[in-house]
């Protein structure tokens, strides 16, 4: 039988203290098999079964099967708009302010087994949607991706952020996106880079360096005066 994750460590003595042991087993379950086979295709029963429990205590502990599918999706990656406080420090230098930004995003790659089910569910929601990643956009990802768009105007001088600060943003959280998304394949060809928290430790530090050095290009750029307003291109006349 394939071996089940186990929660992060806070989350697990949590639950072991509410009396509900067998939430964790079923979370983790869910998470495995809504990933394996989609929200439609994944009975609560099934469920139940092979996390070892009753049907009932879905309805106990989740509500239904959306209520759990709900909490297999977002327990076990708590969005970055919970943590922004960690990287808007306005009195933080630029490289705290990647340093703590980078450590959100790199806190979910040290779960292990869990992060790599958690990330195959977020693909097969995006392939069989169900509505919950447009929430997770609206209601995580767009004010966190706020948070660092106003930091990095702050740290650029600008009074207001122009199209090159949200380029700058999607480009340093595509930084730690890749590793998220390309983990099997990092897996595969270079294992020891993500092997451990050591490891994972170090690919951060890295990160915060390249960030730094995307930052502080981007501000020489503009002191060079070479930004310039992008136009569309002219239509060839007939």
């Amino acid at each position: 039988m394939e071996k089940i994750p186990t929660l992060p460590a806070d989350d697990a003595r949590r639950t072991r203290s509410d009396g509900a042991q067998s939430r964790e087993r079923l979370l983790l379950t869910a998470i495995r098999l809504f990933a394996e086979q989609g929200f439609a295709k994944t009975s609560t029963r099934e469920i139940a079964l092979a996390a070892g429990t009753n049907i009932a205590s879905i309805s106990y502990y989740f509500g239904d099967k959306a209520g759990l599918y709900r909490a297999a999706f977002t327990e076990p990656s708590p969005s970055c708009d919970h943590h922004t406080d960690l990287f808007t420090s306005p009195d933080a230098t630029l490289r705290e302010t990647l340093e703590s930004f980078y450590g959100v995003m790199m806190a979910d790659l040290k779960r292990g087994d869990l992060a790599r089910l958690s990330m195959r569910l977020w693909f097969r929601e995006m392939l069989e949607p169900t509505g919950i990643w447009d929430e997770e956009i609206d209601n995580g990802i767009k004010p966190a991706h706020a948070a660092l768009v106003m930091v990095l105007g702050r740290h650029l001088g600008m009074a207001a952020p122009d199209d090159d600060v949200l380029r700058l943003a999607f480009s340093l959280v595509g930084l730690a996106v890749q590793l998220m998304v390309t983990r099997d394949v990092i897996d595969r060809i270079n294992p020891h880079l993500l092997e451990n928290d050591a490891a994972i430790d170090a690919w951060m530090a890295r990160l915060v360096d390249y960030g730094e050095a995307m930052v502080n290009a981007e501000l020489a750029r503009r002191k060079a005066g070479a930004v310039q307003p992008i136009t569309k291109p002219r239509k060839k006349k007939a």
